[in-house]
């Protein structure tokens, strides 16, 4: 089995009182694309500057296609591209201009920098707008550009954080479709994201932080099974409410959550428990609850990331 293309070993940074990551263990083979999950302040966007040399480790060791970050610094920049959360192009110069800039930067030479720029342009469909100021440009058209000035030098590896932050539902689909090419290719992509859609999506594995550890790593499939499987009943009024909890808990080995807003009682079903639909109606029934909709289904990932890290959704920004 070859090297993982990164390699992190009980990697730890504090900013303070702060600790932002905590002995963390991660291994990413190589041509993958690794979502990081986590809730707010769980170490992702550190974990992410910490691999690109932005930021040093206070302990542990992190290695980039064998280089380590801390004591090679140099040679990680030249096989990494970053990508950030908001879109680091200038808005005062072409979107041309802002990538034969970038190619010179990194010393390609006149005649190959402008090469690579108008390769840029058309793979990611900004000709049109090529000899355009880019302050007048869309959010989604900078996004792609700030990719594309990331992929200047043709990285092994590249970090995405939180790409499609602010964008709307067309502009984030581009992007997809950009970083799964890139995958085709060979790249090795670690992404951030507080969309659980874009990590289920985009991702061959996830990796969920809480509180500066790992505390999964496996394929978005496989984290899904794991925890068994989702039950919801939705319920006519407020009165069974508690019953049906009840019940749930026995049948799941779980802790229902009970939503009196939607009327509705979920839980996570225990992976040991075989539980089937006809027996959950059975012993709603014999509970004496009426219930509208019934429903046993496979997990989504944020039923995961909720059951891993106990966070909502709306807690993934970091």
């Amino acid at each position: 089995m070859s090297d993982p293309v990164i390699a992190v070993r009980g990697l730890g940074k504090t900013f303070g009182d702060t600790r932002a990551l905590d002995g963390l263990e991660l291994d990413v083979p190589e041509g993958a694309v690794c979502g990081l999950l986590g809730p707010n302040g769980a170490g992702k966007t550190t974990l992410v500057r910490i691999l690109a040399t932005l930021v040093r480790p206070d302990r542990g060791e992190a290695r980039v296609c064998g280089h380590d970050v801390a004591r090679d610094a140099a040679a990680v920049r030249r096989v990494i591209g970053l990508a950030g959360q908001y879109a680091a192009v200038e808005e005062g110069i072409t979107g041309r201009e802002n990538l034969e800039l970038l190619g010179r930067m990194h010393h390609l030479g006149a005649a190959k920098a402008r090469a690579r720029a108008a390769e840029l342009l058309a793979e990611y469909r900004l000709e049109e707008a090529a000899d355009r100021l880019v302050r007048g440009w869309s959010g989604g058209m900078r996004r792609r550009l700030d990719l594309a000035a990331s992929l200047i030098t043709r990285p092994r590896v590249l970090f995405l954080d939180e790409p499609t932050t602010g964008l709307d539902p067309r502009s984030r689909r581009e992007i997809w479709s950009a970083v799964r090419e890139l995958a085709a290719q060979g790249s090795t992509v670690l992404l951030t994201t507080q969309y659980l859609d874009e990590a289920d999506r985009l991702a061959d594995r996830i990796t969920v932080l809480d509180r500066g550890r790992a505390v999964a790593d496996d394929t978005p499939q496989r984290l899904k099974a794991a925890i068994g499987a989702l039950v919801e009943v939705t319920l006519p009024e407020d009165a069974d409410l508690e019953r049906a909890r009840a019940v749930l808990a026995v049948l799941t080995g779980g802790a229902p959550v009970v939503d009196a807003e939607q009327l509705r009682v979920s839980a996570v079903s225990d992976p040991a428990r075989s539980l089937v639909l006809p027996l959950l109606v059975r012993e709603l029934d014999a509970a004496g609850v009426v219930a509208v909709d019934v429903a046993v289904r496979t997990p989504s990932l944020d039923d995961v990331f909720l059951a891993l890290t106990g966070a909502e959704q709306k807690e993934l920004a970091a």
